[in-house]
Order: structure tokens, then C-alpha cells, then sequence
């Protein structure tokens, strides 16, 4: 038997699976974002303050525990997804620890989301653009920041360490007396000690011009001159 024999005979197979859609909670937190974009003002009233909106694209804002697990299900279809369909080389697979590292859990959010709405649009553009920069660049990160401490098992955080350091009260204190100093160079803080204070004296008094009305903002430290006008003299 031929070899173009047995794949005739083998099981039927898809060459592509479908990109996995959301759970019931996070399509309703995407339909809610659609009307607070898309809806009547009434319907915008309804969803109150849309600030407040969970975002699946934005981990941290789902809230709702029944939004937050349905989202990590959603987001653990799409990494199998794309380990299946968008990596041949090892080095590109996203590692089964990515719960574990935050920067790739922001990041498989927003290409999750990306990708959802390339696949809704009515042409194949945003598609286009999903394959040739969301998806490459995604992946290049991925490589940069992990390299090779998880390709084996997931590896405590490198620079955990150095973390611990920068929280320390020693460098904190270093940083806050960094601002202070930044805020007293301001050139208002430097015209405040550049300049002596003025001394106490009485309060100060102008010139009214009787003609005019106009002030003339000057203090009288002493006699001041008579000046002469058509209508006569005017202290």
C-alpha cells in the first residue's frame, strides 16, 4: 500500500481548528462594552459608570469571580490554540507554567482580544495585521524576557531578588528624597530661596492720580515730590 494509499484511509482530520470563542460570562462582558459604545443613551445609562466595566483584554479589572475563572479558561484555550496552529519551532511554544509570569498573562489578554475581534471584522485586513505584527511581535517578547529558564519547568523569578531590594526602606527613602530634591529645583522654589525675605514695615501705600484715577503703585518712603497739572497741584 502506497503512502498516498494510507492517507486516504486514515481518519479524517481538520488541517485548522477554529480560534476558541469566549464563555457566556466574558461574551457578556464584551456585550456591555459594545453597548457602552454602540447602544441608545438609555441602554448607556443602564451599564452606570462605564469606567468601572470589566475588560478581559485588562485581567485586573474583571472582578467578578465567575467573569475572573471564565476568562482563565478562555485564555488557556486560546494559549493551546496557538501552540498548535502558530509554532513550529520549540522556541516559539508559550510555556504550560504562562499562569505563573504576569507579563505573559497581560500580554496573551490583549493578543486573545486582538485576535477575537480580527476574526469577527468583515474583511480579512485586521486579520492581516494580527499575523503580521500583533502575533510576531508577542512572540519575539515572549523569547526576549523568558529565554531559556522555563523551557525544561517553570524557574523561580530572576529578579526576585533585585526586587526585594528596590522595596526595600533603604532604596524607597533614596527615591522619595530624589523627588523631594527634583520639586525644590523647580525655578518657583529657587525664586523663593534665591530671594531674601522682605523685610516687615508698614503697610504700603500709592499715589492716586486725581485726574485719572489711576494708582501709582509706589511706596511712599518719604516726602514725595508736588507735581503741577492744568488744574493745579496734587500730592
Amino acid at each position: 500500500m502506497t503512502t498516498e494509499q494510507q492517507t486516504r484511509r486514515a481518519a479524517p482530520a481538520l488541517m485548522v481548528f477554529p480560534f476558541p470563542m469566549p464563555g457566556d460570562h466574558v461574551r457578556l462582558a464584551y456585550r456591555e462594552l459594545h453597548i457602552a459604545i454602540n447602544g441608545t443613551e438609555e441602554e448607556k445609562r443602564a451599564l452606570g459608570n462605564h469606567a468601572l466595566l470589566p475588560r478581559p483584554w485588562e485581567p485586573a479589572s474583571c472582578l467578578d469571580p465567575d467573569l475572573r475563572h471564565s476568562l482563565w479558561e478562555w485564555l488557556e484555550d486560546v494559549v493551546i490554540w496557538l501552540n498548535r496552529e502558530y509554532t513550529w519551532d520549540v522556541s516559539g511554544l508559550i510555556p504550560s507554567c504562562w499562569p505563573l509570569h504576569p507579563h505573559l498573562v497581560h500580554e496573551i489578554a490583549v493578543l486573545a482580544d486582538q485576535r477575537r475581534r480580527a476574526g469577527l471584522a468583515m474583511t480579512s485586513d485586521a486579520l492581516e495585521e494580527w499575523h503580521r505584527y500583533c502575533l510576531p511581535a508577542f512572540t519575539d517578547r515572549m523569547r526576549n524576557r523568558l529565554r531559556a529558564h522555563c523551557d525544561d519547568e517553570h524557574k523561580t523569578w530572576p529578579a526576585k531578588p533585585r526586587h526585594n531590594e528596590f522595596l526595600s526602606e533603604a532604596s524607597r527613602q533614596r527615591r522619595e528624597n530624589a523627588f523631594a530634591h527634583d520639586v525644590d529645583a523647580l525655578p518657583v522654589n529657587r525664586r523663593t530661596y534665591d530671594q531674601p525675605p522682605a523685610p516687615a514695615g508698614p503697610p504700603r501705600l500709592g499715589l492716586v492720580d486725581l485726574d485719572t484715577g489711576e494708582i501709582q503703585d509706589d511706596e511712599l518712603d518719604g516726602p514725595q515730590p508736588r507735581t503741577r497739572t492744568e488744574k493745579g497741584p496734587r500730592a
